[in-house]
Formats: structure tokens, sequence, C-alpha cells
């Protein structure tokens, strides 16, 4: 299953020092806001491959129309391949972008509305004191409060971990997984961010569109785009084509491939493939507004009410399909996503100015955002 952190972070695991090329970054123009120095500080903040323990790393970024790209580390131990743009990965989480764009599409073509309870458009799904209560808004903004998972393998231990790569799950599976415990709080009152939310969602495009969703995404999102290497692998474990390599190290201390992996139990809400260079063309895309209208856009950056509190007491950081973060008085908007061996981070300014997609290859089962915090602090310094 998919394991996810916002700009903030988990313990960091031991140190790896990865042997093999850092990279070159990619030649860029120099303007007055964009200097030789400010590439340098974002290279060395993606050449840091021990904190966290890494095996590689790609940074895109676009500050004003000034474009820069740069890697660290190599794609693959066992060739010391270095990596490039075009190099698919799991881009985990990163999937619940693309499913509540469809989403906003389908309400903007009145096909569904998104105050309705989920239960009118997904009878006998949901234990209908949940179907009748929860809106499809609070799906896609994470106030659905739905219980915690139920009869999931365990996950806490790399070994365990490894040991699931081939587990196979239906998303039906999966929501009933959700549905052996009381409601965590009245749905709309508060923000937990789940997974399973955006299951629920994925289900809805197919019930609305008698179509897989991954197909929807294909020809909704991604033809528009062009031609890309994005895709939903469904049951298929494996990464076609150049690749990104991911690694978990196990607790005696060995690194494993854990590249080939089944991500059924992310179906909907994190098994999305993709390079880097598609993610910034749908950055690009979304957010110019090529892929919503804007009353539909204005739900991408739109928070709850002040009222509605993260569950530790924070503000509301999810709207109705991405996230937000200030730093050092930049608001960023845009979604992270994390399976095992794989981080992706994908933010930008709400008007384009500037914006990222770093994906790099940790080996901690969970990690520190050490690296996500040097890119960020190197672009809004």
């Amino acid at each position: 299953m998919t394991r996810r952190t916002l700009m903030g972070g988990c313990a960091a695991g031991t140190l790896l020092a990865v042997a093999g090329s850092t990279g070159a970054r990619a030649a860029t123009s120099t303007t007055a806001s964009t200097t030789a120095s400010d590439n340098a500080a974002l290279q060395a903040a993606i050449s840091d491959l021990a904190h966290p323990p890494a095996i590689s790393a790609q940074l895109r970024v676009d500050r004003r129309g000034d474009r820069w790209y740069g890697t660290a580390g190599v794609a693959d131990i066992a060739s010391g391949r270095a990596v490039r743009p075009d190099d698919r990965f799991r881009a985990g989480s990163v999937t619940k972008a693309f499913v509540a764009t469809v989403v906003l599409q389908l309400w903007t073509e009145r096909r569904v509305e998104l105050d309705a309870p989920i239960g009118r458009y997904l009878p006998d799904l949901l234990p209908s004191a949940f179907a009748r209560r929860i809106t499809v808004a609070q799906l896609l903004n994470h106030t659905s409060g739905l219980p915690d998972h139920r009869g999931i393998p365990d996950d806490s231990t790399p070994e365990a971990v490894l040991q699931q790569r081939w587990d196979r799950w239906t998303p039906r599976e999966w929501v009933e997984t959700v549905t052996h415990d009381p409601l965590k709080f009245t749905p709309g009152s508060k923000q937990e961010y789940r997974g399973i939310n955006y299951v629920l969602l994925a289900l809805l495009i197919e019930k609305l569109t008698a179509r897989p969703y991954g197909q929807e995404i294909q020809t909704r999102v991604l033809r528009p785009l062009g031609p890309t290497r994005t895709l939903l692998p469904g049951q298929d474990p494996r990464l076609h084509g150049p690749h990104v390599h991911g690694y978990l190290r196990m607790t005696d201390g060995s690194l494993r491939d854990v590249t080939v992996y089944n991500q059924s139990s992310a179906w909907g809400e994190g098994e999305l493939v993709s390079t880097v260079d598609d993610l910034f063309r749908f950055q690009q895309a979304l957010f110019s507004g090529a892929l919503l209208p804007p009353h539909a856009l204005d739900k991408l950056f739109t928070l709850p009410p002040d009222s509605v509190r993260m569950l530790d007491g924070g503000p509301a950081r999810y709207s109705l399909g991405l996230q937000t973060a200030t730093v050092n008085g930049v608001t960023f908007w845009g979604k992270t996503g994390e399976t095992e061996g794989y981080r992706t981070r994908m933010f930008a300014t709400r008007d384009l100015s500037l914006r990222f997609v770093l994906s790099y290859t940790p080996t901690p089962l969970t990690t520190q955002e050490e690296m996500t915090n040097r890119v960020v602090a190197a672009l809004t310094a």
C-alpha cells in the first residue's frame, strides 16, 4: 500500500552512501532572477543522497519561464545508468490529482453533484450510515470521516512490505476493509488524509462512465497532453521500458529491489506510473485551465472553512484534489506521492511563476522530507 507525507516527515532511516555518478544538470539560460549559483543550490539539494538515503533523484524546475533539470545517482544500481527525464517511476498518490481532475470534469458536465451523497451513485458499497452522509466533495477533500482499515497486511517492516509485492486486491475488497467500525467523525467536520477516499472516487468514475477509470484518465487527461509515458498499470506489477528502479533497505542492512510490485491495493489512490516530463506537462495543463474551466479549477485552490481542522488541530490543507503548503512566504499547491522505493513531489504556485517536479528513490521504509525541504528552501530563498 502507498505511504504518504506532506512536506513534513517521518523518522529517518540509517544513512546510505550510494556509489555512482551524481549526474550533470542540464544547461539552462541565466536571467537576472536565475543565476548559476541558484542552479548550483538546486543541484546540491538533490545531490545529497545520504539525507535521506537514496539511490537517485531528479528535479525539473520552472522559474518564470527559465527551466532547469538536474539528476543525481543512478536509475539502476546494476547498470549504473544515469537517470533521464523520460524514465518511468511509480508516482504514488499523485494519482489522486488525475482522479480529481476527471471527477471535476464530470461535475462540469452535470453528470455528478459534488454535494450529493456517494450512496446515490454507489449503492450497496458502503454501510448505509456512511453512504447517505458522505458526499462526493467530502471524498475529494478528505473530510469523509471513514474509519481505519481492518484486515489488511502488516507493512511496518521492509520485510513485511516485500512479502506483499504479489498480493492482488480488487477495489471492492479494499473498500470493504473500512466498513467495520463507525465513522471517525461527522463528515465535513474534520480533515484526515485517506487514500480510500480516492478508491471510491475511481469507482464513481467507472459507474458514471461505464469505463475503467484508467481509460477515462487516458482519454480526458493524458491524450490532450500529447504523447506521454504515463499509465495506470492495474494488476501488472512490472515497469516496462526505460525506468528508475526502487530499492528498500532491509533490517539486516541488505538492499532489495522493489521495482516489481503489484499496486492493486493502491488502485485509484496511488498506482500511477509516470515520468518527470509527463508530470511537468500535466501540472502546466491543469493549472493553466487546459483541463478544467475556471469555476472547476477554483475548486482545486479552495480549502474547507477555517472551522474544519486536521485531526491534530492544525489547519486544513487539502482542497478538492490538491494540497497546499507555504514556505518562506511562497504558497505552493500540488501533490505528494509515495510508494515502496519511490517519492514524488509535484508543486507550483497558482500562477505557475514557480513550479517543480521532484522524483527520488529513498531506501528506508519511512523517511523525513530532507530532500524536499532543501529543494524548496533553494527555490524560495
